[in-house]
């Protein structure tokens, strides 16, 4: 679920850290919860800080009550709007469930099997495995076991259209599957997809207007929205990426054919009620609580994707310390977010975040520890932050490297035009040494430009996704790479003037006057 990068630290380079800002005063339950809440205040601000994310809203229920709230930073910081509870995020996979729910309330009325083949309802749908086309179930869409790689959400089309969602699927059309269906775990984004057009092929319905209409409003979640494209609120919060080492705004393109799988859009407040929902705690009974807890029963046919931990509808299952955890991350090109619940003590903690970091699940995961007594570590790293400290010293570097030999070409140039070195014409030796000089240039613009193939990633999708300092680097890769090579050939095509060639000009040029 999470992409991984490597780390290092940089000295010379100090960026002010941001400044947690509280929007609202904390809900607390009873003045017994107080010190709890002192340590959690406390942990987000640090976590913040650290992880620069610019707005975090922060809710934990329990036993059918919201016992903490809240919201830390900016939702906007540019403008300096405060995170409140009523500021809307970009869910990510977090999504997923309530996916995962729709799909067994319509096999709850009769409209679908979750042990249907996936062409009963998308009949082009042929993927196959090793040339044979395989059967893939409704099942295995859920638990992520179709076989679908999880390298797929690379080809994920940029697109607003209302049949975005269809485009998306037909990607897959191109692609071959890479374990055999039902054989093992593969977390692919792309399954929630699928699960979406199922929906819009058994309801005869876009899949926004039916969740909206069949899981939002009866939970209550009337501020949430199913997509980008549905929000009419001036409560969306601004969506940032790490660069250069603080944040920096960003607007990804539009994946609307991804929305079943990582594009809801909601606050704390809704989430509260989510989560209650979850916990068997809703007051509304729209959906019917066997359904809630089907939804959390795990595949355990296949290896467990961690320790003790295996996937249900939506939902990552595990068991620590002799007690069940629900859980699930979201990551977006610029937002995060991170739920966890322990159903037996009817708990549960959300993270809404307006930055792409794994600092989100770090903070609910440390959160939960301390409302349940346990202390917390502060020694969660970023691959992100770590990658973008990298490439931040890379480009300085690379900065350096052209200004220096900007300058050692400027200094080659003025004695030429001092006559201290002359134009010559090529030997086989000055050639050997173009041809070499050429080669070191030319091998290093292809490593850059292959990098992307090498990691079977586009570079479209690497600049939506990774840092923003990455979609600067190969520039000063180029720029570092052209200055060098003006700096090498005016090496090589010049020589110096020896002393009595500069004597006879001068005893020439004194003639002449």
């Amino acid at each position: 679920m999470k992409v991984m990068k490597p780390s290092v630290k940089i000295g010379m380079f100090m960026i002010a850290m941001i400044l947690a800002v509280s929007g609202f005063t904390p809900k607390i339950a009873n003045a017994d919860s107080s010190e709890k809440i002192q340590k959690i205040n406390q942990f987000v601000e640090q976590q913040q800080s650290i992880s620069k994310i610019p707005g975090i809203s922060v809710v934990i229920v329990e036993k059918g009550q919201t016992v903490y709230q809240n919201s830390f930073g900016y939702a906007d910081v540019k403008a300096k709007t405060p995170v409140t509870d009523k500021t809307l995020f970009e869910l990510g996979s977090t999504s997923k469930a309530f996916t995962g729910l729709a799909i067994l309330q319509l096999e709850k009325e009769g409209l679908l099997k979750r042990s249907d083949d996936v062409r009963k309802y998308i009949p082009w749908l042929e993927l196959k495995y090793n040339g044979e086309p395989q059967t893939i179930t409704i099942d295995q869409l859920l638990h992520h076991t179709s076989g679908i790689p999880s390298n797929s959400i690379t080809h994920i089309p940029e697109s607003n259209a209302e049949n975005a969602l269809e485009l998306t699927v037909k990607t897959l059309l191109n692609q071959q599957l890479d374990r055999k269906p039902g054989s093992s775990f593969e977390y692919a984004t792309i399954n929630y997809d699928i699960l979406g057009l199922v929906i819009e092929m058994v309801t005869k319905q876009p899949y926004d207007v039916y969740m909206k209409q069949h899981i939002l409003e009866p939970i209550g979640m009337k501020d949430s929205f199913v997509g980008l494209h549905q929000v009419q609120s001036a409560e969306m919060a601004s969506g940032y990426k790490i660069g250069f080492m603080k944040e920096q705004a960003y607007t990804p393109p539009i994946y609307r054919g991804n929305i079943p799988a990582g594009y809801m859009i909601s606050n704390t407040n809704d989430i509260a009620k989510w989560m209650n929902l979850q916990l068997g705690n809703n007051l509304s009974h729209a959906i019917d609580k066997l359904l809630i807890q089907e939804s959390h029963i795990p595949d355990q046919s296949v290896e467990p994707f961690d320790k003790n931990t295996y996937y249900a509808s939506g939902w990552g299952v595990q068991q620590k310390n002799d007690k069940p955890y629900i859980f699930h991350a979201g990551e977006n090109p610029t937002f995060t977010s991170y739920f966890i619940m322990q159903p037996d003590e009817q708990l549960g903690v959300a993270i809404l975040a307006n930055m792409n970091t794994s600092f989100t699940t770090a903070i609910g995961q440390g959160v939960m520890d301390l409302w349940e007594g346990s202390n917390v570590t502060n020694n969660h790293s970023d691959s992100y932050q770590k990658l973008d400290q990298i490439v931040t010293i890379l480009c300085i570097s690379a900065c350096c490297f052209c200004v220096l030999f900007m300058m050692l070409t400027l200094r080659i140039m003025g004695r030429i035009a001092r006559k201290q070195r002359i134009w010559t014409s090529l030997n086989v030796k000055r050639i050997l040494l173009l041809s070499v000089h050429t080669l070191i240039v030319a091998a290093i613009l292809t490593l850059t430009i292959i990098i992307p193939k090498i990691l079977g990633m586009p570079w479209t999708f690497i600049k939506v996704w990774a840092p923003t300092t990455i979609s600067v680097f190969p520039y000063c890769i180029l720029a570092a790479c052209i200055i060098y090579f003006i700096f090498g050939l005016s090496l090589i095509l010049t020589k110096k003037m020896n002393c009595s060639k500069e004597k006879t000009a001068a005893r020439d040029m004194g003639a002449e006057m």
